[in-house]
């Protein structure tokens, strides 16, 4: 560092040590104004201009050097000097001393900083670069981190000095009237009666207010930055727009059409989305007929001496056309459009926050909701794209099993196919980059669910990424590098890509209409779930990050619910309770923390498991896989997260999601009937577990002597009674 930054820096650092040191902040103080008002009054009559120099000096001087101070000192210029002279001496000297304190701390710090964080701040640069003023102005007006703390950040910024002056002064001016005003009432108190005046409540009010009103200015500011390059029509066709009919936009549509808005739902491909034509209903059902093979290569556990099926795959996958097939009226344009939408088939374009183009035709709308769900990530592995792969939306056009198949991805997707295909006979092999299978779930999870693949002849690649796909003497070969950077070579016959999902944005029109996208596609909603513009909402897998159906029907709520009754009431997207379930065999299902998110996060917890090869029910299934497990906070039995994995785990974590919703413990799900025998009971063993672990062991001390004495026995005598 060079001389003159030390010299600064020391100097900084001694000023604000003295302060501290020789407790200055009793300086600052409403009761110390309050003992020397009369005095200050006094030698202000007699030096006005003095006061009003010295007072702006220290409101910079405070300001400038990031001390404690500046919210008194507003309220004292109120008092002193009254609502106009506070208002202009305090704009100014806050945001002289905002820039000093900027000034200071980008001259000792910036090239320090940049140079050691260069690669993490390129971004925020950027965004600073390009919407700077504006990012200030939203910290200035909402004051919700302290604005030293602005003052030091956007230091370290490419933002000009002077753009940060007079934002920073604009920004703060809102706040500056509010606090001047309340402490120019205060300073005129001179009774009780002057404490109930309508001038003092009114400052009060708006103190309190202020925060809210910011907010609501600020969200009109970027509003209009984002609306006014659009017209707005004087009439709509519609009051809601939905682009996409799967499970989100489906939801959507419903809950419009029921509260008698005028909606139409528009779908490109196929209604029901994902979830009915490539995802849940045909796994699902792939999955069942799956599970029946299991059971005829299991036989001799349920005393018989062999089972054979014979099975023809293609009349396997007409099955699961059929149970799509039946399906299928429940999410039609028929059903939907008895139900009051108008369901148009097309390729949808935002053309402005109030219109959309379908195919060439204008649709008015004072709301949208993008519903457009994701597509399979398909990624950069050379040789990959030159032969045939499948994806979790094209497995179902296959008629006959891949005697080899290797799946890439040791995730949901990936280990419910790779399962069902092992049992319809392929010799399967999952490649998966993290240690384990389910990497989002805990290791003992995977270590059950690998167990059981290994017992089928699945061959899990952990620790292994793909590097590329190459022909070798007529038959195509995956070459993977393992952490040891060892290659391993897997032949196959066909190759599933499930590394995960990516939302379908593209071709919308987003950047057009200036709705933000994220860097991976998708976009980027607030806690009510709108885009940033107000007129543009969006659910399911096109937000992420939980590309579930079912909480894709659940944001579905408060992305109609919202625009259609805004200027109302607008509801917070509850994300609290999140269950999901892996359809693996046996199942994985969690809701809440496990243990490695508990863990990241620095939560204290416990651990209660109950395995299945300890209930009756399983024991008589044959199934007496896997546990339930509760993590709780220590000593108590409020439930932070269940995990399970074994038989009918999805059903069995609904009693755990009902708990959590309404505020139960295992305390009363220990003491609620479970019936016998039933695999529900597991979770009520679990409750118990817990309990035992947490009994009353002095009460208990003091129960067995009540006991004792009841008996007719003293000590000495149930002692003597113990011996014989």
């Amino acid at each position: 560092m060079k001389p003159s930054r030390i010299i600064l820096f020391v100097t900084i650092a001694l000023v604000i040590a003295a302060f501290f040191v020789f407790d200055l902040t009793e300086f600052f103080t409403v009761d110390f104004f309050e003992t020397q008002r009369d005095a200050i009054a006094e030698f202000q009559n007699e030096n006005p201009w003095l006061v009003v120099f010295v007072f702006f000096l220290i409101y910079v001087l405070v300001t400038g050097t990031s001390l404690p101070g500046a919210a008194i000192l507003t309220l004292v210029a109120g008092a002193l000097f009254g609502l106009a002279q506070g208002v202009i001496l305090v704009s100014f000297a806050s945001t002289i001393g905002a820039t000093m304190a900027f000034s200071i701390t980008r001259f000792l710090f910036r090239d320090a900083v940049h140079k050691r964080f260069a690669r993490y701040l390129t971004a925020i640069d950027r965004g600073v670069e390009r919407e700077g003023a504006f990012y200030l102005f939203a910290l200035r007006l909402v004051p919700a981190v302290p604005f030293f703390v602005v003052n030091l950040a956007m230091a370290l910024t490419p933002i000009p000095t002077w753009r940060f002056y007079w934002v920073s002064q604009l920004g703060m001016l809102f706040g500056t009237i509010v606090y001047v005003n309340a402490g120019s009432e205060l300073g005129q108190i001179e009774s009780l009666g002057d404490v109930l005046s309508p001038g003092l409540w009114i400052s009060f009010v708006l103190l309190g207010l202020a925060p809210l009103l910011a907010k609501k200015l600020l969200d009109f500011i970027k509003s209009h930055k984002v609306m006014r390059k659009f017209k707005k029509p004087k009439h709509f066709q519609n009051n809601l727009v939905v682009i996409g009919a799967g499970s989100g936009g489906l939801v959507a549509a419903l809950i419009a059409a029921t509260v008698k808005a005028k909606v139409t739902l528009v779908e490109r491909h196929r209604m029901g989305g994902d979830c009915l034509n490539t995802g849940c209903v045909p796994s699902k059902t792939l999955l069942r007929s799956a599970k029946m093979l299991s059971y005829a290569a299991r036989a001799k556990e349920f005393g018989f001496e062999r089972a054979n099926v014979t099975f023809d795959f293609a009349e396997v996958m007409k099955r699961v056309q059929r149970v799509i097939q039946k399906i299928e009226p429940n999410d039609s344009v028929e059903r939907y459009t008895e139900l009051g939408v108008n369901c148009i088939e097309g390729d949808a374009t935002i053309t402005s926050p109030y219109s959309v183009d379908v195919d060439g035709q204008e649709i008015t709308t004072k709301n949208i909701v993008i519903a457009t769900g994701g597509a399979p990530l398909i990624p950069s592995i050379p040789g990959l794209t030159d032969g045939a792969y499948f994806t979790s939306d094209t497995i179902w056009d296959l008629r006959m099993v891949p005697p080899r198949f290797v799946v890439l991805g040791g995730g949901p997707i990936g280990s419910e196919l790779a399962q069902a295909f092992c049992r319809f006979g392929s010799k399967v092999t999952i490649v998966e980059q993290t240690p384990h299978l389910l990497s989002r779930e805990d290791e003992d999870i995977s270590e059950v669910l690998l167990e059981q693949f290994e017992s089928e002849g699945i061959q899990v690649l952990s620790n292994h990424t793909a590097s590329r796909v190459e022909e070798d003497g007529g038959e195509r070969v995956l070459v993977c590098v393992a952490a040891d950077e060892l290659e391993r070579r897997v032949p196959f016959d066909a190759i599933l890509v499930a590394v995960g999902r990516k939302p379908n944005t593209d071709g919308l029109g987003l950047e057009h209409v200036g709705v933000a996208v994220g860097e991976k596609g998708e976009v980027v909603v607030d806690e009510y779930l709108r885009t940033s513009v107000p007129t543009i909402y969006a659910c399911g897998d096109a937000i992420g990050p939980y590309q579930f159906t079912h909480t894709a029907s659940h944001e579905a709520w408060y992305a109609s619910v919202n625009p259609l009754f805004g200027p109302f009431k607008r509801f917070k997207a509850d994300y609290s309770i999140i269950p999901w379930t892996t359809f693996t065999d046996p199942e994985v299902g969690r809701v809440g923390l496990n243990e490695r998110d508990a863990s990241e996060s620095g939560i204290e917890y416990e651990v209660t498991r109950f395995e299945f090869d300890d209930l009756d029910r399983a024991l008589a299934d044959e199934e007496g896989r896997g546990f339930v497990k509760v993590l709780t906070p220590p000593g108590k039995d409020r439930i932070l997260g269940a995990t399970i994995i074994g038989p009918h785990a999805g059903d069995l974590l609904a009693e755990f999601i009902a708990a959590m919703k309404w505020g139960k413990g295992l305390k009363q799900l220990m003491g609620t009937i479970h019936i016998y025998p039933t695999l529900a009971e597991a979770n009520k063993f679990a409750a118990s577990t817990w309990r035992k672990k947490h009994a009353p062991e002095n009460l208990l001390a003091w129960v067995k002597r009540f006991h004792t004495l009841r008996r007719g026995f003293g000590r000495e005598q149930d002692g003597a009674a113990k011996a014989a």
